[in-house]
């Protein structure tokens, strides 16, 4: 059967993407907002109604260059995530002033924010952990009432619609991570989605040297989307829908055949929330076991699951101690993350599920 990853990227026929690409050697322009640069912004625009829209080389440059738009100060974010929120969050001059997650879903707990709020705080960074929504509402109140702005860090949930409504909605802006390793992907690739036409800008200037009207006007950096990128974004989003589609059957299979084992808990689904599948979590709930046996064993026969995310963010030695956060602390030594994407077989699935039941027997 061969060794079997926790994801593998989505890549349409090589004869499509030649295609797609081929313009680009009439225009000679490979990066620097070209023709296909514009073109998969139109393309998101019109799939998803959003109003402004920016391609970066990846996520965490597009999550850094909205949070630089912001007055340095202290930013409430969660520590179970990716290191790259706690980074960008650092390197636009900010502090990370962390709060603990929820039980059920693993996202920021917003019954918690309240008590971290400084006069020194400016923003709210909470994840849409595993492509599951945060309570957004709860958290845009807590925004309002003390005057601070809300940046989601949406990597995991690129066509996730919460109520009814896309999840690039909400907030003061979102970044969408299109890396090889998402749902979408454009090679390497990240996507903003801010409220306002004027933060945009601002975002879109700091990804090209602080440019505007000729002139440097931010301290930036060069985070541009080059034309490749797009094109393959492009040609990956015909394909969309029937991936995801794909990983929901897939999430389906894993549910029927390991809701009942004892030791581990699954995330739980809303009705009001329309998912992309991105990751298929497991809590293990066993004295004496952690995420890392659990791993060991399942690479005992090549499959290679992943602990999202380990360490927590305040527990890497940059951030060690800042903040009490128990429940991000247990989450991210005993959380693993299945194999999951869209070519995965239901005999691969079947195999191993019946290897996490063998584990926990």
């Amino acid at each position: 059967m061969g060794k079997i990853f926790v994801t593998k990227p989505s890549i349409p026929d090589y004869e499509e993407y030649c295609e797609e690409i081929k313009s680009i050697w009439e225009t000679m322009h490979i990066t620097n907002f070209g023709p296909q640069y514009q073109k998969f912004v139109k393309a998101i625009k019109d799939r998803y109604n959003y109003e402004n829209v920016d391609f970066q080389c990846n996520g965490h440059m597009s999550l850094q260059n909205i949070l630089s738009c912001l007055e340095p100060g202290e930013i409430i974010t969660t520590p179970f995530t990716f290191i790259s929120t706690t980074l960008a969050i650092k390197n636009a001059g900010h502090t990370p002033v962390f709060c603990d997650i929820k039980e059920d879903d693993y996202n920021i707990d917003p019954d918690k924010i309240e008590a971290l709020i400084t006069d020194k705080t400016v923003a709210i960074v909470p994840v849409h952990v595993y492509g599951s929504p945060c309570e957004v509402e709860k958290i845009q109140a807590i925004a309002d009432k003390y005057n601070l702005k809300v940046v989601y860090d949406a990597a995991h949930a690129f066509n996730v619609k919460y109520k009814g409504e896309d999840i690039g909605c909400f907030g003061d802006a979102s970044m969408f991570s299109l890396h090889a390793t998402k749902v979408f992907n454009s090679i390497e690739g990240g996507m903003i989605v801010s409220k306002t036409k004027e933060m945009l800008d601002e975002v879109i200037s700091r990804s090209n040297f602080g440019i505007s009207d000729a002139l440097t006007v931010y301290d930036g950096v060069n985070s541009k989307m080059n034309e490749f990128s797009a094109s393959m974004g492009l040609v990956n989003l015909r394909y969309l829908d029937k991936n995801i589609e794909k990983r929901k059957k897939i999430t389906e299979k894993y549910d029927e055949l390991l809701e009942s084992v004892e030791g581990i808990k699954l995330l739980k689904r809303r009705d009001d929330v329309v998912y992309n599948y991105a990751y298929y979590p497991v809590l293990i709930e066993k004295d004496g076991v952690d995420g890392g046996d659990l791993l060991n064993y399942l690479e005992k026969s090549d499959v290679y699951a992943r602990r999202y995310f380990y360490p927590a963010a305040n527990e890497m030695p940059l951030f060690k101690g800042m903040g009490d956060t128990p429940i991000a602390y247990n989450a991210s030594l005993n959380m693993v993350c299945l194999p999951i994407y869209a070519d995965l077989t239901d005999q691969e699935v079947q195999m191993i599920s019946d290897l996490v039941k063998k584990f926990f027997q």
